[in-house]
């Protein structure tokens, strides 16, 4: 059981051609539930915005297995000119899933439920949260999804069974002080000062060093147009790391109370808020057994690699942190993909492709039976 190349490296010129940004993918979604639908699928659109659930039924009663691509482009400033790129691959995913679907359908399966989920605005880290308000991943026991690695992490005929996403988010605090003349700061309160004494207090944020981490300012904003005036207002944003979610969640309550007892020291108030992110990952040991088997079935022994992290987010997480009962997985391909993920001149090797389409027929076939 194989799938043509040509097929899915058709498909990915196809989608490639109209790269479109988060919640955008009006083009790419149409495409997608047009060829699922001619493959047989039952297909349901509109899921979390643009998103598209395809279901094949088996004739036996078995899970409900899910394979999930992201179909969103990036938004890009090429010679001063705003485009849309698909600089992270998620057309060579969306190209992968829809060419294994093709040929599982054209087969057929023998039990549970397949379903495809083309997933939007994965880039703005809220396409997974919208598709699971919409109930699609309500009967999924089984939920397998896969990403083009870049050259440094992996090459062509490689792949890993598990790759380790960290937890990331991004806290916004507003620092409340008074304005006064530069003449007479005695009257005023400054936010800048206050806003010195929150990024120090971040600074000496201590969390397990077992776990790899990271918190730190990367944006102040204070201050007007004249030199003389005291600051009342300092905005901060800070970037949180964490390979793991309980580390996360520390970093996130020892930041908030750093910026409040960092301000408070010169008077100021403070108001905190979590802008968004995306949790770390969390997976099956047996789904990660069995992508090894297919990895190797796929690309032989040498091209099995162990668990890679990385402290990139994905919100794929975010279905595993909604269902926790749920048995996921997450493949990292080899791709000779350079110079890297949201690069604008990104590119890699399609003959990746065909790899990726194989390694989810494999699995599909171990876990839901495929006709022969």
């Amino acid at each position: 059981m194989t799938i043509l190349p040509a097929r899915v490296q058709e498909i990915w010129t196809t989608l490639h051609a109209m790269p479109e940004v988060g919640f955008e993918e009006i083009k790419t979604s149409a495409y997608l539930a047009s060829q699922l639908t001619a493959a047989g699928y039952q297909v349901r659109t509109g899921i979390g915005g643009t998103g598209i659930i395809g279901t094949l039924p088996g004739t036996e009663p078995g899970p409900t297995l899910a394979l999930r691509a992201d179909m969103d482009a990036l938004a890009h400033m090429v010679d001063n000119h705003a485009c849309a790129i698909h600089s992270c691959g998620h057309d060579g995913h969306s190209a992968m899933v829809l060419a294994a679907a093709e040929e599982l359908a054209r087969k057929g399966i023998i039990k549970g439920t397949l379903k495809i989920l083309f997933q939007p605005a994965e880039e703005k880290l809220f396409g997974a949260i919208r598709m699971i308000e919409d109930g699609a991943i309500d009967d999924v026991d089984i939920l397998l999804g896969m990403h083009l690695r870049p050259i440094q992490e992996a090459t062509l005929g490689q792949a890993t069974p598990a790759l380790y996403h960290g937890a990331s988010y991004v806290m916004e605090a507003t620092l409340q002080g008074t304005a006064a003349h530069g003449a007479r700061p005695h009257l005023g309160i400054n936010a800048i000062d206050g806003a010195a004494a929150a990024v120090q207090a971040i600074n000496a944020i201590h969390v397990n060093p077992l776990i790899p981490s990271s918190v730190k300012v990367t944006k102040l904003q204070a201050g007007g147009p004249a030199s003389n005036a005291i600051p009342e207002q300092a905005l901060l944003t800070v970037d949180l790391r964490a390979q793991d979610n309980a580390t996360m969640e520390e970093l996130l309550k020892k930041a908030a109370k750093a910026i409040e007892a960092g301000a408070a020291t010169v008077g100021c108030q403070s108001h905190v808020k979590v802008l968004g992110g995306c949790p770390a990952a969390v997976y099956s040991p047996a789904i990660i057994d069995l992508a090894k088997e297919a990895i190797v079935t796929v690309l032989g022994n040498t091209g099995l690699l162990g668990s890679i992290t990385t402290p990139g987010g994905e919100d794929f997480h975010f279905f595993i942190k909604h269902k926790p009962a749920l048995q996921a997985g997450y493949i990292g391909l080899g791709a000779d993909l350079t110079p890297g993920l949201h690069h604008p001149a990104m590119t890699f090797n399609k003959d990746c492709l065909i790899n990726g389409a194989n390694i989810f027929l494999y699995m599909v076939d171990k876990l839901l039976g495929v006709k022969k």
